[in-house]
């Protein structure tokens, strides 16, 4: 009988935990579960008993992939999976997946949140600005970025973005104007919504040149990766423009170098984008289906490291 594992720093929400052990027991599976542990040894064990696994934020790297018995399967609930080797996966013959969309308007709402929040000037009793007629630029228009632009267009606000992965086409069908290049997006956008991964390509491409483009009354709202930004770029132009503001759901490294600039950066306490009762139960949900998809079927649809 296959063994399907939820590891699970923060775990899921219990309602979620009960659909998905409700999904992996009626498909004929075993289930185990695992959460808040404490030692990468308690990972590790836990996944060398088991043929799938499921995950959120938890770092599967190249110790726990090698020391894996008879792992077949890692699914992470969640779009991004820069939290699993996937290097060694392949070389072990270990299917990864993602489960994409499930979390998506979780994520839009929350950059609307928080650019609503700054707008406002934190709520702290004075004038502020609205968004109505302001521009956006979604950098990336996959599913989060699709969600973020039907928001906007309800805010009265003018969007492109910028995808070289994505169509003209589908991206002017969702009533959005697409730019040709990066920089076109950057100079055009007074507030530019940022959801691109973090690769080797991506890694502080969002620097001081780029930045620099933006016009007056700059924001940034990132709510992708921390690793996507030039941390020192941003300071810099910071430091070089009174007007420039930086919100995400991922603080920098050095979140005190930004003390300097009250009322212009805001960061949550933690990664927030997927915070929701019913992103929390989607992700999981989804990642428990495409196991048992996996399983029955060899369907590797979602798979990310073929």
């Amino acid at each position: 009988m296959k063994k399907i594992l939820v590891a699970t720093d923060k775990p899921f929400a219990p309602v979620a935990v009960n659909q998905i052990k409700d999904i992996v027991e009626k498909a004929g599976f075993e289930f185990s579960l695992l959460e808040k542990y404490t030692e990468k040894s308690q990972l590790i064990n836990a996944v060398n008993a088991a043929n799938a696994v499921i995950i959120r934020s938890d770092i599967i790297d190249n110790e726990v992939i090698t020391s894996s018995g008879n792992l077949e399967i890692v699914v992470r609930a969640g779009a991004g999976y820069d939290n699993v080797d996937l290097a060694a996966a392949t070389a072990k013959k270990v299917v990864v997946m993602n489960t994409p969309g499930q979390n998506s308007n979780a994520v839009a709402e929350l950059v609307f949140g928080m650019m609503v929040y700054h707008a406002r000037k934190f709520y702290n009793g004075t004038a502020g600005t609205e968004l109505r007629e302001k521009t956006l630029g979604i950098h990336a228009y996959g599913n989060v970025g699709k969600f973020v632009a039907t928001i906007a267009k309800g805010f009265g606000m003018k969007v492109y973005a910028f995808d070289p992965f994505v169509s003209k086409e589908l991206i002017e069908k969702d009533g959005v104007t697409a730019v040709d290049t990066v920089e076109e997006l950057y100079s055009k956008s007074q507030y530019i919504s940022l959801h691109i991964p973090a690769n080797a390509e991506t890694k502080q491409s969002i620097n001081h040149k780029l930045l620099s483009l933006m016009p007056k009354g700059a924001v940034l709202v990132n709510t992708a990766r921390k690793e996507v930004i030039h941390e020192a770029d941003m300071i810099k132009v910071m430091e070089q423009r009174g007007d420039f503001a930086y919100l995400s759901d991922i603080a920098p490294d050095n979140k005190a170098d930004f003390g300097k600039f009250e009322g212009r950066y805001f960061f949550t306490p933690k990664k927030m984008g997927a915070q929701t009762g019913e992103a929390n139960v989607n992700a999981g949900v989804a990642a428990a289906n495409q196991i048992v998809a996996f399983f029955k079927n060899g369907d590797t649809t979602f798979q990310v490291n073929k």
